[in-house]
């Protein structure tokens, strides 16, 4: 490795060519960054005490094929200074021509006219074909650059990102005119480390160790840089244009940018069963890879099957479905969030793909999986255990009768994670704020077009209160709602019975219930079948909004559909009754009464057993385990005290007392890394504090994976 200090300007001015390997993320500047780079050069510019300033390295290394005569560097990290720098030059060199036609100084400021700015920094003036450019972007992006300082239109598909960089630049210069010495002697002044490496260096090492300017690399970036980096060139582009670049272009720039490292999430929790955090995603993939027990005998398998994956993301993700019926599916999915079930939808996806699923029983499921999440959000239930729900969805399901082992570990979800039953959905959904929830259009179009060939189109209306919102309700209204209308204004406003939907937003506005009815556009000459029954209502008053809620919610709990199975079929995938263990709490000497750990034991125990009804107990040789799904605490009597092993990694524990203990590395009985000794009724309810974190932390109701 060798390192020198350089004048950018010098620095580039000396340079022959710099390339960008394929497996470099495209230009990805934003204004943002565009923004800083080009204030810090006026301000660098107008400040003489400032003699230079450093905008970071430019990493390279010689390119194997390199000759004596013309030298061409593969560029390592630095590349989006070098490109939007190479942009504002040609931006600047544009604006002196214009200036010049204009009447202005061919060189408005010394070394910076039109044709110097081309010839020092963007072009080998005798050169042809590649060789004839300084900075070789790569795909989309080599296009787009080449075209620009060419003056030639955009290629068929550009890069959106370098046109918005050129375009902030040719907007900034028309605001200078011909005031230009600020920006050229900040580029002047502009440092650079240059940093060239041999062949002995680790390009891998050296770029993720050096990424710490600029915009940061996504997790995308990383993993493909860590594929392609260390292979033979050819095996790079071979690569490159079979599984990654397909890709990029399916996805499209936003949208690789935006949901690409979620994809590459959801695959990974597809493939290993557990959920990196966002952040972690890299890493997890470098962990997945290397791991000798992955199902793929090399790396072109793998980047094949991640490519294949990423056909179905795009698909439920990203509308990309050609299937109507289940591309109305995914986009139903789509309104409510669904970011969670992915992982599942996936495998349901590859195997829809492989033909173990029929389509039939796909769009089955999918539904389910709508109703199931819809149904929890009327319900008021956290989200948060849903990535882990969906995560191991699978694991136990019986593929050879795919719909009714998945509809039957819907129902028999624990309550944390429950399916709601028809009674409780019909019941919050009466009385849920509905106007103010996530995706109203949703449930409306939902309810609207249920059972029709012919769908209506909701975004062609608004969302009508038929009980107006003014709080300043008219005479006529609080007649209408009777002596207690304040009451029902206040409770009802906002629920299923309430709302509807019209074209006559504006024009019904506070009228009375009467007037909405009769009036030309009237809920009496609606076709909208959420307004059916109201033309024939007479007074709109509490008991008319509950029984159009009840008719509403009924319709819901055939949108929403709880799933059919039959109890004996049920009885066949419920958990068989566990055999009594040979163990008991008979058993432990310091259990016995009249002992100070009884009293603490009995006084935990069913602090613990109350924390939900899917908490059991096990008595074990050495300890006394309480379970979920696993066991998330296990209590290990002592004399006159108890020593509690918490479940968790102790990184996660929240202990403000410092209180607990790191067992992780020492010989312990129990399960976990957080050890605990209880030796007083009076630290239960902080013990109780810890236990829960365990417990939810199991349950996946703890934050959710950054």
């Amino acid at each position: 490795m060798h390192a020198v200090e350089y004048k950018l300007l010098d620095f580039l001015k000396k340079s022959t060519q710099f390339t960008i390997p394929i497996f470099q993320r495209t230009y990805s500047w934003g204004e943002e960054q565009i923004k800083q780079l080009w204030d810090d050069i006026i301000r660098t510019g107008e400040n003489d005490n400032i003699n230079s300033h450093f905008i970071g390295s430019v990493v390279y290394i010689l390119h194997e094929k390199a000759d004596a005569v013309f030298q061409s560097s593969m560029v390592i990290d630095g590349q989006q200074r070098l490109t939007t720098l190479s942009i504002l030059l040609e931006a600047l060199a544009r604006h002196v021509e214009n200036l010049v036609k204009h009447g202005g100084k061919d060189e408005p400021c010394e070394g910076f006219s039109a044709e110097k700015i081309r010839e020092y920094y963007l072009i080998n003036r005798l050169e042809k074909d590649d060789k004839r450019y300084k900075l070789l972007l790569t795909q989309t992006d080599k296009d787009s650059l080449i075209n620009l300082i060419n003056g030639d239109d955009h290629p068929i598909i550009s890069s959106r990102r370098i046109d918005a960089a050129y375009q902030f630049f040719k907007k900034r210069l028309e605001n200078l005119g011909s005031n230009l010495t600020a920006l050229c002697s900040g580029l002047a002044k502009l440092m650079i480390v240059s940093i060239s490496l041999s062949k002995d260096d680790n390009p891998q090492l050296i770029f993720e160790s050096m990424n710490s300017t600029g915009k940061e690399l996504s997790q995308a970036d990383l993993i493909r840089n860590y594929v392609l980096m260390d292979l033979p060139p050819e095996k790079q582009k071979d690569l490159y244009n079979k599984y990654w670049r397909p890709m990029e272009v399916g996805f499209g720039q936003e949208a690789y940018e935006q949901h690409f490292d979620a994809f590459m999430r959801h695959y990974l929790t597809v493939r290993t069963g557990k959920i990196p955090r966002i952040r972690d995603v890299y890493k997890s993939f470098k962990d997945f890879s290397t791991n000798p027990e992955n199902p793929f005998h090399d790396l072109e398998s793998c980047l094949a099957d991640i490519r294949k994956f990423s056909e179905f993301f795009r698909a439920m993700a990203l509308g990309k479905e050609m299937d109507k019926d289940l591309g109305q599916a995914f986009q139903d999915l789509r309104e409510i969030n669904v970011d969670t079930a992915y992982p599942f939808m996936l495998e349901l996806y590859e195997d829809y793909r492989n033909n173990l699923l029929s389509k039939t029983d796909f769009l089955e499921i999918l539904r389910l999986i709508e109703s199931y999440i819809f149904r929890r959000y009327v319900c008021g239930i956290p989200t948060n255990s849903l990535n882990k729900t969906f995560s191991t969805f699978t694991k136990t399901i019986n593929k050879e009768n795919y719909l009714e082992n998945v509809a039957a570990s819907f129902v028999l979800m624990p309550s944390y994670r429950r399916f709601p039953s028809d009674e409780e959905f019909v019941r919050e959904i009466k009385r849920r704020d509905l106007y103010n929830f996530r995706g109203r259009s949703y449930w409306l179009r939902k309810l609207e077009n249920h059972g029709k060939k012919e769908y209506i189109m909701v975004g062609n209306y608004t969302i009508e209160h038929i009980m107006p919102q003014n709080q300043n309700l008219s005479t006529e209204w609080q007649k209408e709602l009777g002596p207690n209308w304040k009451k029902v204004h206040e409770s009802m406003l906002h629920t299923l019975g309430n709302l509807t939907l019209t074209g006559y937003n504006s024009e019904y506005s506070d009228r009375s219930f009467t007037e909405k009815k009769t009036m030309t556009g009237g809920f009496a000459f609606s076709p909208i079948t959420l307004n059916k029954g109201l033309g024939e209502t007479e007074t709109w008053n509490l008991q008319s909004i509950e029984r159009r809620a009840n008719r509403l919610a009924e319709l819901a709990k055939a949108v929403w559909i709880f799933p059919n199975v039959s109890e004996e079929i049920l009885s066949s995938y419920k958990e068989k009754p566990k055999l009594p263990s040979e163990y008991s709490i008979h058993n432990f000497e310091y259990l016995q009464e009249g002992n100070y750990s009884k009293t603490l034991f009995d006084a935990i125990r069913k602090e613990i057993l109350a924390i939900d009804n899917v908490v059991y107990e096990e008595p074990l040789k050495l300890y006394i385990a309480y379970k979920a799904e696993t066991n998330f605490v296990d209590i290990v009597p002592l004399a006159n005290s108890l020593l509690l092993m918490i479940n968790m990694p102790y990184e996660n524990i929240n202990d403000p007392e410092k209180l607990t203990r790191n067992v992780a590395e020492i010989s312990h009985w129990g399960n976990g890394e957080v050890e605990f000794h209880l030796s007083s009724l009076d630290q239960i309810p902080y013990a109780m504090g810890l236990i829960n974190q365990s417990f939810e932390h199991q349950m996946g109701n703890g934050r959710e994976a950054e």
